[in-house]
C-alpha cells in the first residue's frame, strides 16, 4: 500500500485568470457547471453541504443541487433530519462542489431559507414514484431497529397511495442558499493554484485573487 504522503497529483489542465472570469459569480458558476456536464463528470450536481449547530458544532454530507439562478442554490430534503434541525437554529451553510476530472472546486457560503411550498410541491411531483414513497417512508436521522422496519414502512406507504398520486409530505421540501461569497479554485502545477473569490456587498459583487 502506498504511503499517504506519496499520494500526489499534478494539476495541469486549466488556469483561471482575472480577465477570464465573469463579472457575476452566477455566470461563472453556470459556465463551470456546463463544463462539468459536458465533460460527463459523475453527478456534477453532487455537493457537500456543511451546517452547524447554534454552538458551532459542524456536520457535513453530500446532497444534490436541483436548481440555481441569481436567487441562489436549491436542494431538497426532509425537514426532520439533522441538517434541517441545524438550519432551523443556525440558518447559515456552506456548499462545496469538487470536480476532479476538471481539477476544479467551488466553495459557496451564505444564508439559507426554505423555498415556498408550491416550489417544493412542483419538484416533489416531478420525482420518480419510488422516491416520493421513500420521502414518506423515511424518518430521517431517527434511530431504527433494522432495515426491515424501513422496508415495511415503504410497502405500507406504497399500499396507502396505490390508487392516488403520492402527495408532498409536510415534513419534506426545499432550501435555497443565498450566497455572500463564492470561491472558484482551479488546480495548477506545483500547487500554484488559482483562487478567485467573489464577495457580495448588498447587490454588488466584486472579486479578488487569493493566494493558494
Amino acid at each position: 500500500m502506498a504511503s499517504l504522503a506519496d499520494l500526489r497529483k499534478d494539476y495541469t489542465l486549466h488556469g483561471l485568470l482575472e480577465h477570464e472570469v465573469a463579472s457575476c459569480p452566477f455566470d461563472q458558476f453556470a459556465k463551470w457547471f456546463s463544463d462539468a456536464v459536458n465533460a460527463k463528470v459523475t453527478e456534477p450536481n453532487a455537493m457537500t453541504l456543511a451546517t452547524a449547530t447554534v454552538h458551532g458544532a459542524p456536520s457535513a454530507r453530500i446532497v444534490l443541487l436541483k436548481s440555481f439562478d441569481e436567487r441562489g442554490f436549491t436542494f431538497f430534503t426532509s425537514y426532520e433530519g439533522r441538517k434541517a434541525g441545524e438550519l432551523a437554529e443556525n440558518p447559515r451553510a456552506a456548499l462545496v462542489f469538487y470536480w476532479p476530472d476538471l481539477e476544479r472546486q467551488i466553495r459557496i457560503e451564505g444564508e439559507v431559507q426554505k423555498v415556498s411550498k408550491l416550489e417544493s410541491e412542483e419538484y416533489f411531483l416531478s420525482r420518480p414514484l419510488g422516491s416520493r414513497i421513500g420521502a414518506w417512508a423515511s424518518k430521517q436521522s431517527s434511530v431504527m431497529k433494522g432495515r426491515e422496519e424501513l422496508e415495511a414502512r415503504w410497502h405500507e406507504i406504497e399500499k396507502r397511495f396505490a390508487e392516488t398520486i403520492v402527495p408532498l409530505p409536510e415534513t419534506w421540501g426545499g432550501y435555497r442558499l443565498w450566497p455572500n461569497s463564492m470561491e472558484f479554485w482551479q488546480g495548477r502545477p506545483s500547487r500554484m493554484h488559482d483562487r478567485i473569490l467573489y464577495e457580495r456587498n448588498g447587490t454588488f459583487w466584486g472579486f479578488k485573487r487569493l493566494g493558494p
